[in-house]
């Protein structure tokens, strides 16, 4: 028997409090095997979940065209457990792709008034999510197919089977005892301490408002349990009005599941709360927020818990990766942003950027590090707003090289190699050893020296002098020009002055011989009489 849910899980009940009707999303109907829902409504996508009473919670994505189904077989081929399962469908829209830019336009701009008025245009605004339940039971499934009947009319005396009338009391009624309504009360009920019973197999209190004009006029349910065969054993407030149920406990749900206490506090799980909102749990406490495709952007689920091992944010539609986690014991300050949005690690007053500081260390240790398995790269970015002015720069460590690269060409301008050398674009500055081509070289094979006065020569045909003599007012001053250019005459002048050196001992040498020659002279001049 295919049987008509209506929206969000109002069950059979509905027949016999007639209200606003609302669209369905799907017909349910069951079978030996399972359940199969026949969508009423356009659609990309469908999600269906279903909880069990053993609390596990199953989720399919089905395609536009699919009709979801529930089977009542786990893979292995065993029959669910016994109980109560609630079922939940959720729609993703039918958008065309002008809508979706919008969206997402919409979304990147931070403008949420667009997004609403894009929503409300292509009916979004209206829900597109439905609810229901059914019961297994010795191996049978409950799904609604049965409704509960109520009764037509009241026997005052079961013996006699006499119909009592109505009646209408236009004054108080003051009842100095207690009150029992329904088609199960008995002569004698015994009370104990309730004063006022419902006693029935259709459980409903409805304030029925008959304001009229401008006077507020919603019709409001309590409801207790599902009429409908494998529905739900639990108690709701319903909006009768807008075909709604805002609020239900479902049966079984543990002491102080929601507790508020004195003050406002909200316990979850606890009856004392110690802040506004207080969850307590014996494994993971969490919260889960679970953006769905039925508002037409993209569907994203992320979990933020915490548990004795870390306190974590987890992307729950991106695999279940944890991109955030703090370990207990972290230090205060750990991670601090600054009013004016600088970073600190380990500091509470961060005055840059991000400022990473560590106090009371016994020993030296590495305070930033940047690791990838394929090379670390660091890259600075001149966000210039001069149309061409911003260059961005690259730091990476290659194979044991540091490199600075010019991000516009890619060119290397400073490379730091393992072994100490320095490289400035393309010119070595060797720290020992022999190194290859490109080596700054102390001499060129057109430069050879054979005497200072030939070299004094040299340098001012060749003009070897001018690259490193004093720069022009407000000139460049060129690194590797003038750096290779004075290193290279230092080099030279170690040169010149072994050189002049040893011209200044032949000197001496020669200049004594002629003094002792000179000497003699002056000697043999002496004896020589005039």
């Amino acid at each position: 028997m295919n049987r008509r849910f209506a929206i969000l899980g109002i069950a059979a009940f509905l027949a016999l409090t007639p209200i606003a009707a609302a669209q369905d999303i799907a017909d349910v109907s069951g079978g030996a095997a399972g359940l199969e829902w026949q969508p009423l409504v356009s659609y990309e996508g469908l999600t269906l979940t279903v909880s069990g009473p053993d609390g596990k919670v199953v989720s399919r994505q089905f395609r536009a065209g699919e009709r979801p189904t529930f089977s009542l077989f786990d893979a292995a081929g065993q029959a669910l457990v016994d109980g109560t399962y609630t079922w939940e469908l959720r729609v993703q829209p039918v958008l065309t792709p002008a809508q979706r830019r919008e969206l997402q336009k919409a979304r990147r701009s931070g403008d949420e008034a667009r997004a609403a008025n894009v929503m409300r245009q292509a009916g979004l605004h209206k829900s597109l999510v439905e609810s229901g339940s059914f019961t297994i039971q010795g191996g049978s499934l409950y799904a609604g197919q049965e409704t509960e009947s109520g009764p037509e009319s009241v026997t005052a005396n079961a013996v006699t089977n006499v119909t009592a009338a109505d009646q209408v009391i236009p004054d108080d009624l003051i009842v100095q005892g207690s009150i029992c309504v329904g088609f199960d009360c008995v002569n004698n009920e015994n009370f104990g301490f309730d004063t006022i019973r419902l006693k029935e197999n259709n459980l409903r209190i409805k304030f029925q408002d008959t304001s009229v004009g401008t006077f507020p006029t919603n019709d409001w349910q309590l409801t207790a349990n599902d009429s409908a065969s494998g529905g739900s054993s639990k108690f709701s407030i319903e909006d009768i009005t807008g075909a709604k149920v805002p609020f239900t406990v479902t049966a079984g749900a543990a002491t102080n599941s929601i507790f508020v206490d004195s003050t406002g506090r909200v316990g979850l799980r606890t009856s004392t709360p110690v802040l506004d909102l207080h969850i307590a749990t014996s494994n993971t406490p969490a919260i889960r927020l679970e953006q769905n495709s039925s508002g037409g952007f993209t569907a994203q689920t992320w979990d933020i818990a915490g548990n004795e091992a870390n306190f974590f944010v987890r992307d729950v539609t991106g695999g279940s990766r944890l991109p955030f986690r703090i370990r207990p014991g972290a230090p205060t300050s750990s991670l601090d942003i600054s009013a004016d949005g600088d970073v600190g690690v380990g500091t509470a007053s961060p005055d840059v950027n991000l400022h990473v500081f560590e106090g009371g260390a016994a020993a030296q240790r590495t305070l930033l590090q940047l690791q990838n398995n394929g090379g670390v790269e660091l890259i600075l970015t001149d966000d210039s707003a001069n149309a061409g002015a911003g260059v961005d720069w690259v730091w990476q460590n290659v194979n044991g090289e540091v490199r600075i690269t010019d991000g516009g060409d890619a060119t290397n301008e400073l490379v730091l190699e393992n072994d100490g050398d320095l490289r400035i674009a393309g010119r070595i500055f060797t720290v020992g050893g022999t190194c290859g081509a490109g080596c700054d070289a102390v001499f060129s094979s057109d430069y050879a020296l054979e005497s200072i006065e030939e070299h004094a020569a040299q340098m001012f045909q060749k003009s070897h002098l001018p690259a490193v003599g004093p720069t022009q007012e407000n000139g460049e001053w060129d690194l590797t020009s003038k750096t290779g250019g004075i290193l290279n005459e230092l080099e030279k002048a170690h040169i010149y002055i072994a050189q002049l050196n040893d011209a200044l001992k032949a000197k001496d040498a020669r200049l004594a011989e002629l003094t002792e020659r000179l000497a003699r002279v002056e000697v043999r001049l002496a004896g020589v009489t005039p």
